[in-house]
């Protein structure tokens, strides 16, 4: 093995059955739109199983009814979870009101689900409902395409709402590189809006006939907020600006947080540097970075065929070498950004044009009517009055952007009315977790459900050791896969089984460092007791400022992550 190349480009050996899937699928048509008028299942079956997801929709059942159903001999209660394309996050009050009546008369929860990829979930759509609700999201202008599966996904951009024009700059190419990266199949347009097959020969010129080995996940950050997580991800444009001004982006490659319990060929990994470019270059490089990924990326085994495991093995300084080559560029040096937070700013932020955004704080990205806290009838007056719009954070938070101050008075009494202004601690702010139960069909433990009630005892933990107003960056994943991030918290619980979870700790608050487990398949009481034992010297010991993370790994408790591909394990 040569130092240039210190693994082979392309992955030789019987390809995974997906690629044949992607293979026969004609473009992703498969026979869908044959399969919505099979009444004899609630499901889809065969390839279609799959082929959905590069539709925005995964075939869900509810867990909790899952053996009462087999003991009276029925099938699972099938369901789809669809998921929108919205780069940056950013949807108008008339979108929103669209929606709302969907969740409330098509959905089984009739909840809507704001995600940590800046958009929206429904979860709970019956198969015969499932072509009205791509139909309704095209009357409004927007679409569930490439929100899943094997191509670039839903484009996030960091939510800033007090530099407003350079938010908008950035929030244009997060729309550019979304829309530059699509899928070209007409498949989407005919399956789910009727529209007629061109007749023309299908080609798909950046993802390739077989479209990509694995997921692939792009940002656009603008510092020093480091609210979308940049190192989750396989593609990152990191905004840099002259005089308020856009000029162009550091390029990250190679992030990404999913791992197998006990595989020791996956681990979570940070993005890799490759340099500044000018703005004029940002689609050429993408195209680049995906088109390298798509040809060396590894086919034969999707557990290792992301974009973190194909600059692991062939080099990153190859990889780089490569993407300049296709788009006939040279990286310059990185320009100086520096991170400082990436959660949101709950309440009123004032804009540098005058006008105000509120962000209210969604736990766990959930709305619903609750008992004491209607959040989605108030958010549907605030959209029936408001003029501005509302961006989705990729931390499960709404912004009701662009008020201005005669309008403030207004959308804050809705929003107390509703419950959607009731204060939180610091601690519950800068805490999330994925779905999990009862619908994710990877899902090992609790996650949403857990949450709030697990908050609240670390609250009591923190108010214990005289610390109440100080927060640690917490996050809980019901499985290994990766979707609530808890591989760049502070404290991240990973589900392992129903009730027991791998606690990892010493990720910092900037999200720039990967934790290291802790301790291995434990249970509340065990995890709390680790917390309360930690936090207790955290407390004592730290310095001014000093986060919790970053105690962990000064005061010896656990070595930081340096080199995640050989020592994540150790």
């Amino acid at each position: 093995m040569s130092e240039k190349h210190p693994g082979p480009l392309v992955v030789e050996g019987k390809l995974a059955d997906a690629e044949r899937l992607k293979r026969d699928s004609n473009y992703l048509r498969g026979t869908i739109k044959e399969d919505l008028k099979e009444g004899i299942t609630g499901g889809f079956q065969g390839d279609n199983f799959l082929l959905i997801r590069f539709h925005g929709m995964y075939q869900q059942d509810d867990r909790d009814i899952r053996a009462e159903r087999a003991e009276q001999k029925l099938e699972p209660r099938h369901t789809m979870m669809l998921r929108c394309r919205l780069p940056g996050g950013i949807i108008s009050p008339q979108q929103w009101m669209a929606i709302d009546k969907f969740a409330e008369d098509k959905t089984l929860y009739g909840s809507i689900r704001l995600t940590n990829r800046q958009t929206f979930q429904f979860h709970g759509i019956v198969k015969n409902n499932v072509k009205p609700a791509h139909e309704m999201l095209h009357e409004v202008g927007l679409d569930a395409l490439a929100t899943a599966n094997d191509v670039n996904r839903n484009v996030l951009c960091t939510s800033n709402p007090v530099e407003s024009e350079l938010h908008q700059e950035a929030y244009e190419w997060a729309k550019k590189l979304s829309e530059h990266l699509l899928p070209r199949t007409r498949a989407y347009a005919e399956i789910w809006w009727d529209q007629e097959k061109v007749a023309t020969t299908d080609e798909e010129p950046i993802l390739g006939p077989t479209y990509l080995p694995r997921k692939f996940k792009t940002t656009v950050v603008i510092p020093p907020q480091n609210d979308v997580d940049l190192h989750a991800n396989d593609m990152n444009f990191i905004a840099i600006a002259e005089n308020g001004k856009l000029v162009g982006f550091n390029l990250l490659v190679g992030g990404g947080l999913s791992i197998e319990h006990g595989n020791k060929n996956t681990y979570a990994r940070t993005a890799s540097e490759f340099g500044y470019i000018p703005l004029e270059h940002t689609l050429a490089v993408a195209e680049a970075v995906v088109t390298t990924q798509r040809d060396w990326g590894n086919r034969t085994d999707r557990k290792n065929a992301k974009t973190k495991y194909t600059l692991e093995r062939v080099g990153v300084e190859v990889f780089k070498a490569e993407v300049e080559r296709r788009a006939g560029i040279k990286f310059e040096p990185t320009r100086d950004y520096k991170f400082t937070g990436r959660g949101d700013r709950i309440g009123w932020v004032k804009g540098i044009d005058d006008k105000w955004h509120l962000t209210l704080f969604i736990e766990n990205g959930r709305i619903l009517d609750y008992p004491d806290k209607p959040l989605k009838t108030g958010l549907l007056e605030i959209a029936r009055i408001h003029q501005g719009d509302f961006r989705l954070t990729a931390n499960q938070n709404l912004i009701v952007a662009g008020v201005p101050k005669s309008e403030k008075a207004k959308i804050e009494k809705l929003a107390k009315a509703h419950g959607l202004m009731d204060a939180v601690t610091p601690q519950r702010e800068n805490s999330m977790a994925c779905v999990a139960f009862p619908t994710c069909p990877l899902a090992m433990a609790e996650a949403e459900r857990f949450l709030p009630q697990f908050v609240t005892k670390v609250e009591q933990v923190l108010v214990k050791h005289n610390v109440p107003n100080e927060h640690i960056v917490t996050r809980v994943t019901g499985c290994p896969n990766g979707c609530g991030r808890a591989m760049l918290a502070e404290i991240g619980l990973v589900g392992k089984a129903p009730g027991r979870y791998n606690l990892h700790i010493g990720g910092n608050r900037i999200g720039t460092r990967i934790p290291r487990m802790y301790r291995e398949n434990i249970t509340e009481p065990e995890i709390l007791a680790s917390i309360d034992e930690l936090v207790e010297r955290w407390a004592k010991e730290r310095k001014a400022k000093e986060g919790f993370g970053d105690f962990t790994i000064r005061a010896g408790i656990i070595r930081p992550v340096l080199d995640p591909a050989r020592d994540l394990w150790d």
